[in-house]
């Protein structure tokens, strides 16, 4: 099988400078910034005061700063939040044009790119930066390329350039999610988005940003629905759709393709044997299930 690159043309990148840039991003992330050197990177997320989900983002550090890969259409929103909190903090918050964001993945990423087949391991690649996914690595890896020379990096690597719906495919396969096209700002909780699960959150770092609720929702198993991948029979539902369980709504589709998707889903509604719980969702017939790196509930 061969390796395949996406460029993620819907990312965009900020650039974080400054003498007090980590302590600057350690009040605010869910997951712990010290993680992050030139040899690994980190997958986290900024909540509202009250613990609801607004970005979520990899970062990697490139000499003296941090790169933030988030969602383009919503880099200068994520910005401005970032920008309230500097105050008289040594910190720089700049957006990178001349770089771009890539997905590489097939069965042999990690030989192909020199990595180890560990989450978040990174280093010097292409004249930028390539990371196994922090989340998983069966997903493969990302990297940060000078913008001019991403095809000529990847196909010599022995990479065949491929599209957007490829990468979609592949991590709905794995059941990731893609930002907010999964999950709702200002409405959703990181523990039933996966995040604990997918090495978002850190428990042992300091106060952050909404850390209360995230707490609290874990130490009172608070979580009551899930963000879960599911099989498609008929038509892709569109995102939003309801999925119902006879008359009951037990959920909601997120983003699909070609079968495949990701929906909300009450826990109390998967009761059922694995697999055989299917749902209604617009004219198809949806079916959750578990992905390995899952926890029973």
């Amino acid at each position: 099988m061969a390796n395949f690159c996406v460029l993620l043309k819907s990312r965009g990148l900020i650039k974080v400078e400054g003498e007090d840039r980590a302590k600057f991003l350690q009040g605010l992330i869910s997951n712990d910034i010290d993680l992050v050197m030139p040899d690994r990177a980190i997958w986290a997320a900024l909540l509202t005061p009250q613990g609801k989900y607004l970005h979520d983002f990899f970062i990697l550090q490139r000499d003296d700063a941090f790169y933030l890969d988030c969602e383009a259409e919503r880099l200068m929103d994520l910005g401005q939040r970032l920008r309230k909190y500097i105050l008289r903090a040594d910190v720089s918050l700049d957006v990178v044009k001349d770089s771009a964001v890539v997905a590489m993945f097939g069965d042999s990423v990690g030989q192909a790119l020199g990595l180890p087949k560990e989450v978040g391991a990174a280093g010097a690649w292409g004249g930028g930066v390539v990371y196994v996914d922090p989340r998983l690595a069966s997903a493969g890896a990302r990297a940060v390329l000078p913008s001019d020379n991403v095809v000529q990096a990847v196909e010599s690597a022995g990479f065949v350039m491929s599209d957007r719906d490829a990468y979609d495919r592949m991590r709905l396969s794995y059941g990731l999610s893609d930002g907010s096209r999964d999950l709702i700002v200002e409405k959703s909780i990181l523990l039933e988005s996966n995040f604990d699960e997918l090495h978002g959150v850190d428990w042992q770092k300091g106060c952050y940003m909404g850390q209360e609720l995230t707490a609290r929702t874990k130490y009172r198993g608070l979580v009551k629905k899930r963000l879960l991948p599911i099989r498609i029979e008929g038509p892709v539902p569109s995102p939003g759709a309801p999925v119902l369980d006879g008359g009951r709504n037990v959920g909601e589709v997120r983003s699909a393709i070609d079968g495949m998707g990701l929906a909300l889903i009450r826990l109390d509604a998967m009761g059922k044997v694995e697999g055989v719980a299917s749902f209604n969702a617009g004219e198809a017939v949806v079916t959750p299930w578990t992905p390995g790196w899952a926890r029973p509930s």
